[in-house]
């Protein structure tokens, strides 16, 4: 199973969504506190493009994006390879 990272803020509920739809596929994660100003969030943005939402989502280092990519991804049946890899 390919190594998940979640970047993730307390009381968000895109974090929450996110999580959800890879518990509900039985998906094990990291999931790492990035606060705003923290390096954990400095950390997310760089891997990420410069996204600054949260959650950012990356499946073996892949940056997939936030809730809403993965949800699309899961829409278009393209989660499921990623997850399979």
């Amino acid at each position: 199973m390919p190594k998940v990272e979640i970047y993730t803020i307390p009381f968000c509920p895109y974090c929450e969504r996110a999580k959800a739809l890879l518990g509900r596929k039985g998906v094990s994660f990291e999931e790492i506190d990035a606060p705003t100003g923290s390096q954990a969030r400095k950390d997310a943005i760089s891997r990420s493009g410069g996204r600054t939402t949260v959650p950012q989502i990356f499946i073996d280092g892949q940056a997939i994006g936030g809730s809403d990519d993965l949800t699309a991804l899961e829409r278009a049946g393209r989660l499921d390879p990623l997850l399979a890899a």
